[in-house]
């Protein structure tokens, strides 16, 4: 069984669902730069973490920084961006509508293209 990290939010479900995105999709945690924290969402870092975040940059992008909530799984900010939203590992569908916020966790300066 797979050790998974703990994921910070507010009303965080077994699937990483929090208050703020809680569709069957919002399946992912991001790990913060700032913090090396997992939490749900920036609005569940926003309001709870001490700092302001930070976003990963292009360099960083082989870092292993999201968290499948489905399987528990880590993949690198790369992989998930071009995972054609959903998990590599297990297959379940991630929210295609998080890549509008993509720039509030990453440093994009275009979207890399979904499979």
């Amino acid at each position: 069984m797979i050790q998974r990290p703990k994921v910070y939010g507010i009303d965080v479900d077994p699937e990483t669902r929090c208050v703020h995105y809680h569709t069957e999709r919002d399946i992912i945690a991001i790990k913060f730069k700032c913090c090396g924290t997992y939490y749900s969402c920036y609005q569940c870092h926003q309001a709870l973490a001490d700092h302001p975040a930070v976003p990963w940059s292009r360099e960083d992008y082989d870092e292993k920084a999201i968290l499948c909530g489905a399987c528990g799984r880590e993949l690198t900010i790369h992989d998930y961006m071009t995972s054609g939203y959903h998990c590599p590992y297990c297959g379940a569908a991630f929210n295609p509508g998080c890549a509008k916020d993509y720039p509030l966790y990453f440093d994009v300066e275009e979207t890399p293209q979904q499979d």
